[in-house]
């Protein structure tokens, strides 16, 4: 009986290493270096938007405001993009049937926690000068403190003029941090609860220690405003109009004597959403239009005109079917309705130093291949989606048709905590929606950590399904 029992657990819980070929083994591992060098150079939402507009344009797909603008018509197999304000993208590869008939959707986010610039952020104390930040997202605060961090974004001027910035990531250039105190005084501090033991207004960047010669008052802010003005070209009221984000410094690593996994930065959500882009862009001709959407602040409930509740999404499908000679209000409703989507989104790994947060037949585990969610939320499946059983059928014969190696998870024990994805979203259209991405370890942390096997699975998985769903 316990043979019989052991037998059962491995059949449901394949374990996809074991699988693999020499052959299919150099396949893994050569896709993860691609990814890991991705997510290494984009660690922000724009960063990641600008990165795939430029590998899918190498790939062939062609802005669909050009199409938009010329009254050009879109026929079977083209392949169009469009972006939302540098922080969100849509690409579609233009399938054989109508648009009505609904299409195959990849839906994942690009935006991931970490600790935003405020808009009146420099100051002097007891001459240093310091650089206040606002935390974007889910974090545990003390995670963030006595790392090398470097910040990336854009300040725009009053006259429009952009710039860039990214200081911190390469080899010669500094880097910042937040400062902790030290054992011997932190008495009172190490009273505290994880939640409070670093409060949200001390997360301070510390941002230079030398003052400009022949300046008595704040003399080290007048240096670092002298600095910023040299090398950028812009001025302290320059940061009004600023998106600056302060992210772990240095790139995404090999993790694990025999390399099988990644620790890096921001793969809650760039690993689903690399695997996305990367199983559209080797779309064809489909029978159905595939779609892949990588949307902004899923972290914060995807508000704003970026996030999935903006009606971007619902708009560019309009001017799709529009350049497809289709559009009617009423077609443009079915084609939403009879759409098949999975969200993107990464699930909680078991971890053993952590088993009392999950119920073991209803965890993710590493190696064990893409993981779905037939319903997220809290408690009794609060702000959730959950998938109807007849399209988990499906979802399954889709996998094992194309061998790719999955699993099912709930997000920890019930009542033990849950979380939500844009799926909720999406299914407000009536259409069929299933949560699934890669499992994660220190999820939300400044360095999360997944399985190599599991990130080329779920490029498996997002290919076979814009292929047969």
């Amino acid at each position: 009986m316990a043979d019989k029992k052991d037998k059962k657990e491995k059949k449901i819980r394949e374990c996809a290493w074991e699988k693999y070929s020499d052959a299919e083994l150099k396949k893994v591992f050569d896709f993860a270096e691609g990814y890991r060098k991705f997510i290494s150079d984009n660690k922000t939402e724009r960063e990641n938007n600008d990165e795939s507009i430029r590998e899918a344009e190498a790939a062939g797909f062609k802005n669909l405001e050009t199409y938009i603008e010329n009254g050009k018509k879109l026929k079977a197999g083209d392949k169009v993009y469009l972006t939302n304000m540098g922080k969100a993208l849509a690409l579609f590869v233009v399938g054989k049937e109508p648009l009505k008939k609904g299409m195959n959707i990849l839906g994942a986010h690009i935006d991931s926690p970490r600790l935003d610039v405020k808009q009146v952020p420099l100051y002097e104390d007891t001459e240093l000068a310091m650089l206040d930040t606002h935390y974007y997202g889910g974090i545990k605060k003390y995670q963030w403190v006595t790392l090398p961090l470097a910040i990336h974004g854009v300040i725009v001027k009053k006259d429009g003029t952009s710039v860039s910035i990214n200081i911190g990531e390469k080899d010669d250039d500094p880097v910042f941090g937040i400062t902790d105190l030290l054992p011997h005084l932190a008495a009172d501090q190490m009273k505290k609860t994880g939640a409070t033991v670093v409060e949200g207004e001390d997360l301070n960047i510390m941002l230079g220690s030398m003052p400009l010669k022949g300046e008595e008052k704040e003399a080290v802010k007048k240096n670092m405003l002298a600095i910023l003005k040299d090398k950028y070209d812009v001025v302290e009221e320059d940061f009004m109009s600023a998106d600056l984000e302060v992210v772990p410094a240095g790139p995404a690593r090999d993790y694990g004597l025999d390399r099988s996994m990644i620790m890096g930065y921001g793969q809650d959500d760039s690993v689903c959403a690399y695997t996305s882009l990367r199983a559209i862009l080797d779309e064809t001709t489909p029978a159905k239009t595939c779609a892949c959407l990588l949307v902004d602040k899923e972290e914060i409930g995807s508000v704003g005109a970026t996030g999935m509740h903006s009606r971007f999404f619902e708009n560019t499908v309009a001017e799709l079917m529009n350049c497809m000679g289709e559009y009617n209000d009423l077609d443009l409703r079915r084609a939403l309705k009879n759409s098949r989507m999975i969200s993107s989104d990464v699930s909680a790994a078991y971890d053993p130093n952590y088993p009392s947060v999950n119920e073991k037949n209803n965890s993710a585990y590493f190696g064990k291949g893409i993981v779905f969610n037939k319903y997220t939320g809290a408690r009794g499946k609060s702000g959730s989606n959950e998938a109807t059983a007849e399209y988990v059928a499906l979802i399954r014969k889709i996998m094992d048709d194309n061998k790719v190696t999955f699993q099912t998870s709930e997000l920890g024990k019930v009542d033990q905590g849950g979380g939500g994805t844009i799926a909720y979203i999406a299914a407000n259209y009536d259409m069929e929606v299933i949560d699934s991405g890669v499992a994660v370890m220190s999820m939300h942390a400044p360095w999360e950590i997944t399985s190599k096997a599991d990130i080329y699975e779920a490029y498996k998985c997002y290919k076979a399904f814009l292929k047969d769903a």
